[in-house]
């Protein structure tokens, strides 16, 4: 490969600039003396030559102990310029004051005074020309060209920082403020944001950096959309509360992601609902290394609780969450004690002992089947989960006279079409049923849709796709689904469980629904690939495969229309239909004889009993119960979707 200046060792490079300055300082010391005398007398140059000589040897040590060898060139800006005019002025100062010494009553300030004048131009013009020459042969090194979308300062310390880079070449800045066209910063002009497309074009630009770190995320939002059809990717700084603390840089670009256009604005969480069941006290999660179990405790973690006890059933699930935890109580100095227990909330002895003797108040119950496809071809696994082990473990907790239990639901849960849904639902009036049963312990569920990035969450899913070149495959071209962050997710489950007053039924705004093929086609864009057309073999094809066991097109948040708002707003409070716990017990025993005989129908008949909204009623569903019914033999999970639908 070959080597340029640039690859030299730093003492070589500073070397080279030193010999420079000894060849180009008497010269620069020549032409003042030149110009004092009115040309080149040589005659009137004799009592001179001695300081031309010194003039080097002066001037060197006077810059390296300032510092002017120590800068980079590719990185020096208008700083410089004090540290030239300092040099020049100790340098000249001195050897002026040789010349007064040896020179007696023949000594003239005025070549010192023009020969110092020279100086700042030499030192400072060689250093701006180099570099410039050293940008202009990383430019035409292989770098991506870019267009930084806002001029504004973050634009400007953007462009900067990655001039003298390696990686991308900024050529032109865009920005919506008409005062700034046609301006020049950094050598690079600024275009109106309508040229965008044009520019992309002639430049042949292979991203976009957005550098507006204080825009709002609808801000962004309606740039995004403006960019995506130019097939381009999209990099973003960094938020503009981040650049302050100095927890990044920013030329700390990130390619956009589709969370980036999904989730909102966020709303500040009210920190005496975050704190009021946690702070200082003893809580337990259960799920701890799942998606949302995670998440809930690293939220706990921060609002210092006296001890967190982490239920999993996922041996590494439940070490990478211990581990995680760990090494945030260490580096903030909290004594909040961490104990992790591997086991299932099917074991109800073990879940009471462990309340009991860890003196717990709050729970979060997150753990659940939730695989949709999974559990419908597994129902009675599912069943046994998400009903019976949410039923021993509120009942531990009651035994265990803990105060508040949390159960973190789904929007699958209302008008369900899958057993997933109905299981969760059920879930849900056993906890309604025990908050009328049992004052000692404050029971609330918090219902919301689809969290982006969670193990279930077609993002990660379509990601991968996409990097693989594609199909993106999609179950139905209208199918729509709510999506949520995972972290403001969990934030909101545990204000919502602080409001609970017993039997509350929360529901998160999870904002506008999205169809999942304008997901997809988005994702397409923002990897800088176009979606393949009907007229074209090139691009990402969308296919679609049909909908899933269970799967319906719209989700929903609420199952009637008797909602009121909270103290918070993205948190509602439902009132939905309950079933007496007499009642609900007597029902829940024939669900597990159904499940102790494998008898595929009286499942479903007694899920349809106790959840009446369920209604299974595609075709995908009927034949998938009838094959059920004919063929009672446990599934494996590992079996294709496509021989269930078969």
């Amino acid at each position: 490969m070959k080597k340029t200046f640039l690859d030299l060792p730093r003492r070589k490079k500073q070397a080279v600039a030193a010999a420079a300055d000894l060849f180009f300082v008497p010269l620069t010391f020549v032409v003042a003396l030149a110009l004092h005398f009115n040309g080149f007398d040589t005659t009137k140059f004799g009592s001179y030559l001695w300081l031309i000589l010194a003039a080097p040897v002066i001037s060197i040590p006077v810059y390296a102990r300032i510092g002017l060898y120590r800068a980079i060139i590719r990185y020096i800006d208008h700083q410089i310029v004090m540290t030239v005019v300092k040099g020049a002025a100790v340098s000249v100062g001195m050897l002026g004051v040789l010349a007064m010494m040896s020179l007696g009553d023949a000594f003239s300030p005025t070549p010192f005074v023009i020969f110092a004048a020279n100086l700042i131009l030499y030192l400072l013009a060689s250093r701006f020309l180099a570099r410039g020459f050293f940008l202009g042969d990383r430019r035409a090194a292989d770098r991506v060209n870019v267009i930084i979308y806002g001029a504004g300062d973050a634009g400007l310390q953007l462009a900067n920082a990655l001039l003298p880079g390696k990686e991308y070449l900024p050529v032109a800045f865009v920005d919506d403020n008409a005062q700034l066209h046609k301006a020049t910063l950094s050598g690079i002009k600024v275009h109106a944001a309508e040229r965008i497309a044009d520019l992309v074009q002639r430049y042949e630009v292979g991203a976009v950096l957005l550098a507006m770190p204080s825009l709002s995320r609808s801000e962004q939002k309606q740039i995004i959309d403006r960019l995506t059809p130019l097939k381009v990717k999209i990099k973003v700084t960094p938020p503009v509360n981040n650049l302050v603390k100095g927890m990044s840089r920013v030329d700390d670009v990130r390619q956009i992601e589709i969370e980036d256009l999904l989730s909102r604005d966020p709303v500040a969480p009210d920190n005496a609902l975050l704190s009021v069941c946690i702070t200082g006290k003893a809580v337990a999660v259960s799920g701890a290394g799942g998606s949302i179990g995670s998440e809930l405790c690293r939220q706990i973690v921060k609002l210092k609780p006296r001890r967190l006890v982490l239920l999993e059933l996922s041996e590494y699930a439940l070490y990478a969450i211990d581990q995680e935890l760990r090494a945030v109580v260490a580096a903030s100095g909290q004594e909040t004690e961490l104990v992790p227990f591997m086991g299932s909330v099917l074991d109800f002895e073990k879940s009471r002992e462990i309340f009991q003797h860890f003196e717990i108040e709050t729970v979060y119950h997150a753990a659940a089947y939730k695989h949709v496809p999974l559990v419908e071809q597994n129902p009675i696994e599912g069943i046994r989960n998400n009903v019976f082990g949410t039923l021993n473990f509120a009942r531990a907790a009651v035994a265990a006279k803990v105060k508040c239990f949390v159960l973190v639901s789904t929007d699958k849960a209302v008008r369900p079409t899958n057993v997933m849904g109905s299981t969760k639902r059920l879930a849900e009036l056993i906890l309604q049923a025990f908050a009328r049963q049992h004052s000692s312990t404050r029971f609330c569920m918090v219902r919301f849709g689809n969290v982006l990035g969670s193990s279930g969450s077609v993002v990660p899913l379509f990601r991968k796709q996409i990097a693989a070149g594609g199909p993106v495959t999609l179950t139905h071209p209208e199918i729509t689904r709510y999506f949520m962050t995972i972290p403001e997710a969990a934030q909101l489950v545990i204000q919502a469980g602080s409001m609970g007053q017993g039997g509350d039924v929360f529901v998160l705004d999870m904002g506008e629904p999205v169809k999942i093929a304008d997901l997809a086609k988005k994702m397409i864009q923002l990897s800088g690939n176009e979606v393949r057309s009907p007229m074209s073999e090139s691009g990402i094809e969308i296919r679609y495969v049909g909908l899933r066991p269970g799967e319906k097109l719209y989700e929903e948040l609420l199952i009637g229309d008797n909602v009121s708002d909270t103290d918070h707003p993205l948190i509602l409070r439902a009132q939905e239909a309950e079933i007496a716990w007499p009642f609900l017990e007597i029902m829940l025993k024939h669900l597990n004889e159904a499940c102790a005989r494998g008898d595929q129908t009286a499942i479903r008949a007694q899920l349809r009993k106790i959840v009446p909204e369920f209604t299974p009623s595609s075709e995908i569903d009927d034949h998938f119960w009838k094959t059920r019914k004919e063929d009672p033999t446990p599934m494996s999970i590992d079996k294709p979707l496509e021989e269930a639908r078969a």
